[in-house]
């Protein structure tokens, strides 16, 4: 691997980076894994879904779908070297037809990044909110949480992409590798500061309760599906972010190892994220919140969980002890976003770099400028957010991993992508796990694949 200065060069210049540490490439891979989706996505999930019984599944599915799946992308990507359309152009054997796999992993982080940024903006917003409220800018604090209004919902998004822009031009080592190094940790401990706190208060009993008692009598078909379909999008596979991160790793590094890491610390983050929201949302209800919706006596939406309720929760707590956590649970969710958009700008402004031998810097600001002016757009009509996850999330993300297992396991064949594999780990191929994962990757993963996406579609038609 080349050295830690002459990375930095290559990728500035539009040539391919290299991660700089086995370490940097976990986090890094994590913090793609590690999105909004993790801090209140699982947690609510859980607490319609039989709280510890959903855990218990949502565990099972990750292993039995999303690290078999994960280990497929990484070694497309390292056999390779290129981003998700030249990978799989590189492996078609002249079939044209096989590249459109690469194509839409594209198309679908640039059009799930483009409706992300309008939500990762609203938690700039609602974090300085309290600050302004304290400093008696009540006005000018109603504005920024209004989730209506287009203009502020267009200024925070722009604001967030000159973030995650200004992180990508700076390549990989330097860039993403050493903003996730920082942003990482700092997640972790923001959420043990707040479990901590919310531990405290009254209420957070009866919710951790709620969290950690399974509920069998929950456990049927339905329940399995969501796990599944969660597990599959919390780890985010199917969209080629995988495959570019693959493509930067060097030959040395065992791909099963680091997919192993990867998918712990995705679920590690999920499982304490869940620790901190439910036990959050009871403390707010014994403050007098509402956490259930009166009509139908189920639980509110996340978005309405974490953008109204639980802001209320810490308005009930008042002075600075309500401020600082409000101000704190706000920057977490954002470096949860950050983490995540990262890696959803990489993917095309990799195929850009690659395909057409652009420097890093220009095509980041090129096609962080396209990205910006969909998202602007959505940001003036929010419908479009529930149209783009419909497509583009809960579609089009399980369609892509059935691609790719599909397209490993029958065409460029598990056999090939197991010499791969044994780069940094001679004794997978023969040894059982090996085995184990050739008929998961070829079996049992596309058919699992395969009942999110019918359901995703029997629900969304």
């Amino acid at each position: 691997m080349a050295s830690f200065q002459s990375n930095d060069v290559a990728s500035a210049n539009g040539e391919r980076g290299s991660w700089n540490s086995k370490m940097g490439f976990i986090l890094a891979a994590a913090g793609s894994a590690v999105g909004l989706g993790n801090i209140w996505g699982f947690p609510t999930q859980v607490a319609d879904n039989g709280g510890a019984a959903f855990i218990l599944i949502y565990l099972v599915c990750c292993i039995a779908v999303g690290f078999p799946v994960m280990i497929a992308e990484l070694a497309i990507g390292r056999n390779t070297q290129k981003n998700p359309v030249g990978a799989f152009r590189a492996l078609s054997n002249g079939n044209p037809l096989v590249p459109l796999i690469g194509y839409w992993g594209v198309l679908c982080g640039l059009m799930i990044l483009s409706f992300y940024l309008v939500i990762a903006g609203w938690t700039l917003g609602f974090a300085l909110e309290g600050i302004l409220n304290h400093l008696g800018f009540e006005a000018l604090a109603g504005t920024l949480t209004d989730l209506g209004n287009g203009t502020k919902n267009a200024v925070f998004t722009l604001i967030f992409m000159l973030f995650t822009i200004l992180i990508i031009t700076g390549g990989v080592s330097r860039g993403i590798e050493r903003a996730t190094k920082t942003m990482m940790p700092m997640l972790l401990v923001i959420l043990l500061l707040l479990i901590g706190f919310i531990f405290t208060q009254e209420g957070a009993t009866e919710g951790l309760a709620v969290y950690v008692k399974p509920d069998f009598s929950t456990m049927n078909g339905s329940l399995v599906v969501s796990a599944l379909g969660q597990a599959f999008f919390s780890l985010s596979l199917g969209m080629g972010a995988l495959i570019t991160y693959g493509s930067y790793l060097n030959r040395k590094q065992n791909l099963v190892e680091s997919a192993a890491y990867v998918t712990a610390f995705d679920i590690a983050i999920a499982v304490i994220a869940g620790l901190m929201i439910i036990p959050a949302m009871y403390v707010a209800q014994k403050g007098g919140v509402a956490i259930f919706d009166p009509e139908t006596g189920a639980l509110f939406s996340s978005t309405t969980l974490v953008f109204d309720v639980l802001p209320q929760m810490f308005d009930s707590l008042g002075g600075f002890i309500g401020l600082i956590l409000g101000f704190i649970f706000f920057i977490l969710l954002g470096l949860a976003a950050l983490t995540s958009s990262i890696s959803l700008l990489e993917v095309p402004v990799s195929y850009v770099i690659d395909e057409f031998s652009i420097r890093r810097k220009t095509a980041a600001w090129g096609v962080g400028g396209i990205v910006s002016i969909i998202a602007v757009i959505i940001s003036y009509d929010l419908s479009l957010i529930d149209l783009f996850v419909a497509i583009f999330n809960e579609v089009g993300l399980p369609l892509g991993g059935l691609m790719i297992s599909l397209f490993l396991g029958y065409f460029w064949k598990t056999e090939r992508a197991m010499l791969e594999i044994q780069e940094g780990n001679p004794s997978f191929p023969g040894s059982t796990g090996g085995k184990v994962w050739v008929i998961f990757i070829r079996y049992i993963c596309p058919v699992l694949i395969a009942i999110v996406l019918v359901n995703t579609l029997l629900i969304v038609l």
